[in-house]
């Protein structure tokens, strides 16, 4: 058994700020002593299941966080940038597929796919100003991510399953049961018992509690330096 501490990461491709969240904990899980477990999840359920109203839906929230995600994707260095219709792509058109399709590649090609197939979906999301709803729009973002197009496509048809949706459902209920209302939510398991922390900067004080040491946004340049 590993004597890692766990660190699981409850996220949404539609959420930015989950986006920043992943890079750094991917970055982070090669420098400390954790073991990062993705746990995709669906950020409308949470929304709706916490009774919380996204920002996005608050003007002055909304004017606030375009401006607040410029800073933070040139901090964290992501590549990250607004699609020309946030409002659209956030609360029109959702991440429900999407996140089937990422639980999906999930059970069947396990957590490192994840890692690629999420990324690739964020990055058309939130940099490349593209759809992640359809099924074409799902296999393009896996086939950059390294899947075949007969993996693609079963893992299509899976991610409509009643399994996948269960799936989907189950981890969602988790997030909520550790106390979410948002993403990113991370939850590090130390000792048997469970600290959980929201956004995307609370990386701090999360290290203070772990005890681990933060040293920037990307710890290898940081490391580099010292």
């Amino acid at each position: 058994m590993s004597s890692k501490k766990v660190i699981e990461l409850f996220y949404d491709v539609v959420s930015p700020y989950s986006w920043l969240g992943f890079e750094v904990m991917c970055r982070y899980s090669r420098v400390w002593d954790v073991e990062l477990k993705p746990r995709p999840a669906f950020l409308g359920g949470v929304m709706q299941g916490s009774g919380n109203t996204p920002p996005g839906l608050v003007p002055n929230k909304f004017m606030y966080m375009v401006k607040d995600l410029n800073r933070l994707a040139q901090y964290f260095d992501v590549p990250l940038q607004a699609p020309s219709d946030p409002f659209e792509a956030m609360f029109k058109k959702g991440s429900l597929s999407a996140m089937r399709f990422v639980a999906a590649v999930q059970d069947k090609r396990g957590d490192k796919q994840v890692e690629q197939v999420s990324r690739e979906l964020w990055r058309r999301i939130w940099s490349e100003d593209k759809d992640i709803t359809e099924p074409a729009s799902l296999s393009e973002a896996a086939m950059t991510a390294g899947l075949s197009a007969s993996e693609i496509e079963e893992l299509l048809t899976l991610s409509t399953s009643k399994q996948i949706k269960d799936k989907l459902k189950s981890t969602t209920q988790e997030a909520l049961d550790h106390g979410a209302f948002g993403f990113p939510l991370f939850v590090c398991h130390i000792n048997g018992k469970a600290e959980m922390f929201f956004g995307s900067d609370r990386y701090e004080l999360m290290a203070h509690c772990i005890g681990e040491k933060w040293v920037g946004p990307q710890p290898g340049k940081s490391a580099a330096k010292l």
